[in-house]
């Protein structure tokens, strides 16, 4: 009820006090530099003489309906008006944002300033925005499906960046009621990795940060092509097996998902790509075993930091050659100071060092002086 009190009270707030412009300060109108795609299928962007078009299609499996979001500068009116659309005035100087993924991004563009809150914080693991937690900068939102909505009023964001792997946004529509604009990121969706690292534009582009964001992509896109150039030169391909059981279950990447597509670049013999599936494949450990028991590396493991551990959970994962051999490899060695994913955290932004990491496992002679950012051998 408290809740529901203070929302009534900032929407009434806002739509009774607003005050009439300036008209004698002059307006500073910011320039919405155009934007192109090429790898992302999950957002468009359209460049307007005075605004922006962004529409999210995917923004989780199996929405029925497209997102649109219109960006203008600040101190202009808005272009028009129309229902189930989300206008957002741009340049944003606070942000509100509910996946670790969103962190690098706003790092790479020096944005991690206008970072007022976020869900769950000790997920975060990057040591630059850790210590704007640590000093108070950015706040505490509780959990990511169900936010601190009087924390998040009392920050006054200008924008959410918002989340949903089911398509529930209960709790982003509340709070997008009092006026605070809430656009959702769909960068998880994506198939291919650049098209990943490419919804840094997304982000840019309420910030007017189009082209920093296009320089950093355009990097990683180089050393991700480069690296694929590399890896394409040798002539053995050893066969790979990946994920693991939780519990009756084995869950392994389908033949067209993200990490399928980067072990195909790292040129590898992924034993499941054939599989015309993008989400995890649900297998039984017998059907895993009888394909997978000769297999050359096991990369991404699951959660265990060393071979014994990874035993504990199933005395049968040792009859692996992967096993035997000691060629088991896992992301989750490096974690943040509070325990979170540096991999599931920075992974998406650089597709780029998850594909040199595997080359670098499966072609040690190609990158012969690299050192693994994400992936470490199970001793």
């Amino acid at each position: 009820m408290r809740t529901i009190l203070i929302l009534i009270l900032v929407v009434t707030l806002q739509s009774s006090c607003k005050k009439a412009p300036d008209e004698t300060k002059p307006l500073t109108v910011m320039y919405l530099a155009p934007q192109t795609l090429e790898y992302a299928s999950g957002f468009t962007i359209l460049n307007k003489e005075n605004y922006k078009e962004i529409k999210v299609t995917t923004p989780w499996p199996d929405a029925e309906e497209e997102l649109t979001y219109i960006l203008y500068p600040k101190g202009t009116e808005k272009p028009f008006k129309a229902a189930n659309t989300v206008f957002v005035e741009v340049p944003i100087e606070r942000v509100v944002v509910t996946s670790t993924t969103d962190v690098p991004m706003l790092e790479y563009l020096n944005l991690e300033q206008k970072l007022v809150g976020f869900p769950h914080s000790d997920y975060i693991s990057s040591e630059k925005t850790r210590a704007l937690i640590d000093n108070g900068t950015i706040k505490e939102l509780g959990k990511e499906y169900n936010l601190n909505t009087e924390v998040v009023l009392e920050l006054s964001p200008e924008l959410i960046i918002g989340f949903s792997a089911t398509g529930d946004t209960k709790a982003y529509d509340l709070i997008q009621k009092t006026g605070i604009p809430v656009v959702m990121n769909g960068s998880w969706m994506e198939q291919h990795p650049l098209g990943r690292a490419e919804w840094i534009k997304f982000v840019a582009a309420f910030f007017g940060k189009e082209a920093a964001a296009e320089e950093r992509f355009q990097k990683i896109k180089k050393d991700y092509n480069k690296a694929v150039t590399l890896a394409q030169d040798v002539t053995h391909a050893p066969t790979v097996i990946s994920g693991s059981m939780f519990k009756d279950v084995w869950y392994i990447p389908g033949g067209n998902s993200y990490f399928a597509k980067i072990l195909k670049d790292a040129n590898t013999n992924y034993l499941w790509s054939d599989i015309n599936k993008s989400g995890s494949l649900t297998l039984s450990f017998e059907s895993v075993l009888d394909k997978g028991q000769h297999a050359d590396l096991w990369i991404r493991s699951g959660s265990s930091k060393s071979l014994s551990e990874l035993k504990g959970k199933n005395h049968q994962y040792a009859l692996f050659d992967a096993f035997k051999n000691k060629t088991v490899y896992s992301s989750t060695l490096k974690m943040g100071s509070k325990g979170g994913s540096i991999y599931y955290e920075l992974g998406p932004m650089r597709p780029d060092l998850i594909l040199k990491d595997i080359i670098h496992i499966a072609h040690p002679e190609v990158l012969t002086n690299y050192e693994p950012y994400f992936f470490e051998k199970l001793n």
